[in-house]
């Protein structure tokens, strides 16, 4: 099943080209506000899980292309991002240390929307192509072997980044929760349609090129070890993101003006666009063309506008 908001935040099931809105038969799970229904029918999925499949048959729904999908789930209470969780391609000789950090759920947006490139001394601005794992059920202290059961279901991500910003010790905050620095979408794919979620293509297109293109199989630490760690530091709840990491040999400066998509196999395609209101450029070259070209840093330096070099 693939799950959406549209429009004013109605929640639909998607049926073929068309979504079927099922709000009305959500009346009954108790919300602060429409914004948090997602969440709510998470924790009480397989209650509804019947009446929502029986809506599904009974209607033709409407066309997607008539409505404006939003976050799939806006309002998560975490937003838990592995860190340096590929092995590049086998570039690494050993697994890093699993690690992770907290984003802001406050720099959620949805498909169409716009990644806003703030007015800060950033080296480069970059999006993570990843595989956003969603919580079904309150996770604390689970172990490896169980923990695909909380599971609820994926949907793209892409975690945006400010590189260059905030002291070297200390630098996730500053980096990564600036608000629009959170894409996710377009739906949310339940976790008994994606038959191995260790082996899905991913790929990352800027402006109809390709930049990032790896497969899942090459996570260093998997999902179930993912989720293993992270709810031994806290407990995650029904709705909560769980993002997996990124191959980093791909990433590439965004700018203003880009297109970006980001398609996993089985999970749909994730489109947003891209705004630098001081319209600072980079090269468009790949940390992996980059290094190749034998380029010093990580990525390419600034070319021109403010902060330039």
């Amino acid at each position: 099943m693939k799950l959406l908001y549209f429009d004013d935040y109605r929640l639909g099931i998607l049926k073929g080209d068309a979504v079927v809105d099922v709000t009305d038969e959500l009346g009954d799970i108790p919300v602060v506000e429409q914004r948090t229904l997602m969440n709510g029918l998470i924790a009480r999925f397989y209650d509804y899980r019947g009446r929502l499949e029986t809506a599904v048959a009974r209607e033709d729904g409407q066309p997607l292309s008539s409505v404006s999908p939003r976050p799939p789930i806006p309002l998560p209470r975490n937003i838990d991002c592995m860190a340096v969780n590929y092995m590049e391609d086998g570039t690494r000789d050993e697994p890093a240390a699993i690690n992770g950090f907290h984003k802001s759920p406050s720099a959620i947006i949805g498909p169409g929307d716009t990644m806003v490139l703030g007015d800060i001394p950033a080296t480069v601005f970059e999006g993570e192509a990843e595989l956003a794992v969603i919580i079904g059920k309150r996770a604390s202290d689970v172990t490896e072997a169980e923990a695909m059961d909380y599971v609820f279901g994926y949907t793209n991500f892409i975690d945006g980044s400010a590189r260059g910003v905030g002291p070297a010790n200390n630098v996730f905050f500053q980096v990564k929760s600036r608000d629009t620095f959170a894409p996710i979408g377009p739906y949310i794919v339940t976790a008994d349609e994606i038959d191995d979620p260790q082996n899905l293509a991913v790929r990352l297109s800027v402006n109809g090129t390709v930049m990032q293109d790896f497969n899942t199989s090459d996570m260093a630490h998997q999902i179930a070890r993912c989720i293993e760690w992270t709810s031994s530091i806290h407990a995650l709840e029904p709705g909560d993101i769980l993002a997996t990491g990124t191959n980093h040999r791909g990433l590439n400066a965004f700018m203003d003006g880009d297109k970006v998509e980001l398609e996993i196999e089985g999970i749909g395609s994730l489109a947003i666009n891209v705004r630098d209101d001081l319209k600072r450029t980079w090269s468009r070259n790949t940390r992996l063309q980059h290094a190749e070209k034998g380029l010093e840093g990580a990525h390419t330096p600034q070319l021109s506008g403010k902060y330039a070099k």
